[in-house]
């Protein structure tokens, strides 16, 4: 596969915290890192001179750059460290296994411990992490312990050997931290219904805890215990200011892969990421070109065969945006919530940032194909017959009334052409009429390009509602032309886009490429009628001041701008020089009113 320049790829980096590996012309892997600003932190490899000959050995080699996108900085370290082990990059520090990273362990057991770890039991108990620090943990296991009294103890706390009293309570009951279950003065449900609130603590949720406390809290004031009602009321306060820290992953979640997919009129984009152990261990986007305009069901049935052979994939179960015909012997998952819903949300993130990546390259090192894709998605979105290589948008502009103006503005090939933008004075209409503007101007305007064989735009976009777009098309009916012109308006405020005979609007998709273009040629058009209309008023103003001036009319005021330049030029006038222009008479008048 051949890549476009670094600068290029560099170019079309995002502006978000994630991952960036370094690969050599071979393709193979030179180095992981991790970023707060991808964009910003690949960029200064290249920018500054390396202190390091190492680094500058490596800088050398980079070829292209990949990258994964992901929430937040942390989520960044916790994914750079599986890519390290994963694949094993040259110019990387070697890392030590998972026990490196802590994580909160709820142990399977009658009456549950909770406690931080580095190594990972599979012995039934629950495993939340891992976390990017000690520090994490011991704030949120504070927490919990400010909020709930649990054993700290080892002991085998079964039925038999509680009823038969081998325990006693210890200094931890007695300083209020545990409420004493081995012997018995706390039961096992009420014991249970504490872990259940930590484990929705610890995963982010604190609305439960909140609500239950809340109710103790009334509870208490209602039997005026109002000391007890205030040790609540602290509790509430720890949880309201504590946000859940930020984790990568879910340890439930094993040898999965993950399958997302976006796509344009030319072009599908698979992304693929893999899941060890809770972990994603790869993560890879495979680029299809559309031959027969293929569906996103087709195109993702197809890259799920072809990235699962190309690295030799495992897993026996696939997370997916939707329903697909797999091999048999695959699980096939549609996420909805929770945890698995975010990691297939990541994986669409990533895909629709490879797709803007690819789109921004494309429009840089191939502007044909940039051009190509934009007209076949306008001619999709449109509804048009034809491609609209040469579109035309008018605008009327007046104020109260004055100097009335149309603009028209010429689009090819998506881009503004200015040597063909044309302005218009209204000459057959009296006063702020919009409608008649605008059927005078289509009128004016195809009436010539027919009369001079030019050739005709593929499409006409009015800027305005239903009223406008009608009095554009008595204009084309007039000269034949409708039905052989495609013509839309575009109503300002909700962006409707309206098509004749149809008096329910199409809403483009606020993102799509097809509403930005039609945005910008209506901005262009109002902007380049706006200028004229000031120019046309601040002509008129001036010619007015010489008018006010008694035996001098339109034509001599004409006269004497075309030969000045400016009123001011005429005011610093002699009688000389303005007796030229105009003869003595009049240059006397005019000398006169100003001296």
């Amino acid at each position: 596969m051949s890549y476009p320049s670094i600068n290029v790829q560099i170019s079309v980096l995002p502006n978000s915290p994630g991952v960036y590996q370094f690969y050599d012309a071979d393709g193979k892997i030179l180095y992981v890192g991790k970023a707060k600003n991808l964009k910003k932190r690949v960029s200064s490899y290249f920018n500054k001179k390396q202190e390091y000959g190492k680094t500058r050995v490596l800088v050398k080699k980079i070829h292209s750059i990949k990258h994964i996108v992901v929430a937040t900085e942390s989520d960044a370290l916790l994914l750079e460290n599986n890519l390290i082990k994963k694949l094993k990059p040259r110019y990387n520090v070697m890392l030590k296994d998972d026990k490196s990273y802590p994580w909160i362990c709820i142990k399977k057991e009658r009456f549950p411990r909770v406690f931080p770890t580095r190594k990972l039991i599979r012995d039934g108990s629950e495993y939340y992490g891992p976390y990017t620090s000690m520090k994490t943990v011991r704030t949120l296991l504070d927490l919990v312990k400010s909020l709930y009294p649990l054993r700290t103890c080892n002991y085998d706390l079964s039925e038999e050997k509680i009823t038969a009293g081998k325990y006693k309570v210890c200094l931890e009951y007695h300083l209020g931290n545990c409420l004493g279950p081995c012997e018995g003065f706390q039961s096992e449900a009420e014991y249970h219904g504490q872990i259940e609130d930590i484990r929705q603590i610890i995963k982010g949720n604190l609305r439960s805890s909140l609500q239950a406390f809340k109710e103790q809290m009334h509870v208490y004031a209602e039997k005026m215990e109002f000391e007890k009602a205030q040790r609540i009321k602290e509790k509430i306060d720890v949880l309201e200011n504590y946000q859940a820290k930020s984790t990568v992953v879910n340890p439930k979640i094993n040898n999965v892969d993950v399958f997302s997919i976006v796509s344009d009129e030319t072009h599908g984009y698979v992304n693929f990421l893999q899941v060890s152990h809770g972990s994603i261990v790869r993560s890879h986007t495979m680029e299809i070109k559309k031959k027969l305009e293929e569906t996103d069901e087709e195109l993702l049935q197809l890259a799920i065969t072809e990235i699962r052979q190309r690295f030799n994939s495992q897993s026996k179960e696939v997370y997916l945006p939707f329903p697909v015909d797999v091999e048999d012997t695959l699980k096939v998952t549609l996420p909805k919530l929770g945890d698995k819903r975010r990691i297939l949300e990541l994986s669409e993130r990533n895909a629709r940032f490879y797709r803007q990546d690819r789109l921004k390259q494309i429009k840089i090192v191939d502007p044909d194909r940039h051009t190509k894709r934009i007209m076949a998605q306008m001619k999709a979105d449109l509804r048009l017959s034809e491609e609209p290589t040469h579109i035309e948008c008018f605008d009327n502009s007046n104020i109260q009334g004055s100097n009335p103006v149309a603009a028209c503005v010429v689009f090819k090939n998506g881009k503004p052409s200015k040597k063909d933008y044309r302005h218009f004075n209204i000459k057959t209409v009296e006063g702020p009429d919009d409608f008649a503007s605008m059927e005078e101007v289509v009128f004016r305007r195809y009436k010539r390009l027919l009369n001079e064989e030019e050739p005709l735009p593929q499409l006409i976009v009015i800027d305005g509602g239903k009223g406008q777009l009608s009095s554009a098309l008595k204009s084309l009916e007039a000269l034949g032309l409708r039905g052989k012109i495609a013509i839309i308006g575009i109503a300002k405020r909700l962006e409707e886009i309206y098509f004749p005979n149809d008096s329910v609007p199409l809403y483009l998709d606020k993102r799509s490429e097809t509403l930005k273009i039609i945005q910008q040629l209506r901005n262009e058009a109002h902007r380049f009628g706006i200028t004229h209309h000031r120019n046309k008023r601040s002509k008129g103003a001036i010619g007015s001041e010489l008018e006010n001036i008694d035996g001098i009319g339109k034509k001599t005021a004409e006269q004497l701008l075309k030969n000045f330049k400016s009123v001011k030029r005429v005011k610093e006038a002699t009688i000389e020089s303005l007796a030229e222009s105009v003869g003595m008479a009049k240059a006397k008048k005019i000398y006169k009113s100003f001296h």
